[in-house]
């Protein structure tokens, strides 16, 4: 079973022992906390970012994501705990880290009439050593738009205009929220591609998604935040194997009680729906299911496995109930 690191709120420890990546973090974030009123929406949140990674958070809505990445961008002040990027401080160093940090909010927005490459042309303006913005916009494919108004762009060129911004201070670290919601299959692709060319500027990237199927393109690592918490950190790959598994669906020749499903190796649950059993578990399962029910006299029709995925991931570890007990369960 893969070596998913499973947190906790008690001991902030990781069940763990694998050290996923050998570079230096730049982002160290240590048992932040933040309230809104008598609203927790960060709760004792804790994890690293590598150099030269595409580091992912998820979560459900009001997780906690968003005010997270604010803290880490300095936009916020966390309560309690602290946060570290190349050993700064976001609140106390805010000068120094904005010459390498570049930051993309889900709630951005510029004036309706600035053009394109006034935008661009005034954000780096800002910055001690910027990227050229004309060069810029030829690299995200925009400079036909330098002289076309905020307001009139459609949604992939805004989110285009967006990584622009973000990117011309030249940073080493790209916060990115939220990017490609609202854009068509089409559009989303190509952020993809512009997200991977960041990374292999070297650029260090923080990308915070609903989409399960982009950070599994995406991210090297991801950590799932739940009621403010950090339920899992770990590679896609990881998370997705624990917690989804492999599944497999199939109609009994005859009724198969639980006890005798549980017996078959490497079934860990079981789902019933009219005339289906779905099992689901690890290694090759359907096999497993097929010759171990033959061996009883029981035969199985309309089979179908798959292996698990992210979105099957999510599921299970925010569901109410789920996530503390794969913590408890987790070795």
């Amino acid at each position: 079973m893969a070596n998913i690191q499973i947190l906790t709120k008690e001991s902030g420890s990781s069940t763990t022992v694998d050290n996923l990546s050998n570079r230096k973090s730049v982002v160290d974030v240590d048992h932040i906390r933040k309230k809104y009123g008598a609203t927790v929406a960060v709760d004792d949140v804790s994890f690293s970012v590598n150099e030269g990674e595409i580091f992912g958070i998820i979560g459900p809505n009001g997780a906690g994501k968003t005010t997270t990445v604010e803290c880490i961008s300095g936009l916020r002040r966390p309560d309690s705990g602290s946060i570290s990027i190349y050993g700064l401080s976001p609140q106390r160093n805010r000068d120094k880290i904005r010459d390498f940090l570049g930051v993309q909010l889900q709630e951005s927005a510029l004036p309706p009439k600035i053009k394109v490459g006034e935008a661009v042309s005034l954000f780096a303006s800002f910055y001690s050593n910027p990227l050229d913005p004309s060069d810029l916009l030829e690299s995200l494919g925009i400079s036909n738009i330098k002289n076309s108004i905020f307001k009139k762009l459609s949604g992939g060129q805004k989110q285009r205009l967006s990584i622009a911004l973000a990117l011309v201070g030249n940073p080493k670290i790209a916060i990115l929220d939220e990017l490609t919601t609202g854009l068509d299959p089409e559009a989303r692709r190509e952020t993809w591609t512009l997200i991977e060319g960041i990374r292999d500027r070297g650029v260090t990237v923080i990308l915070v998604s609903h989409f399960m199927d982009e950070v599994e393109r995406l991210c090297d690592r991801i950590a799932l935040i739940n009621h403010g918490l950090v339920s899992a950190l770990d590679t896609p790959e990881a998370i997705a194997s624990h917690a989804g598994g492999n599944r497999v669906r199939f109609v009994p020749s005859e009724p198969v009680d639980d006890k005798v499903l549980y017996a078959i190796p490497g079934v860990v649950g079981i789902e019933r729906k009219e005339r289906y059993i779905t099992v689901s578990g690890t290694g090759d399962l359907a096999m497993s299911v097929i010759n171990s029910l033959a061996k009883i006299g029981v035969h199985i029709s309309d089979i179908e496995a798959r292996g698990g995925n992210l979105d099957d991931a999510f599921v299970e570890l925010t569901r109410e109930g789920d996530a503390s007990k794969l913590r408890e369960g987790t070795g």
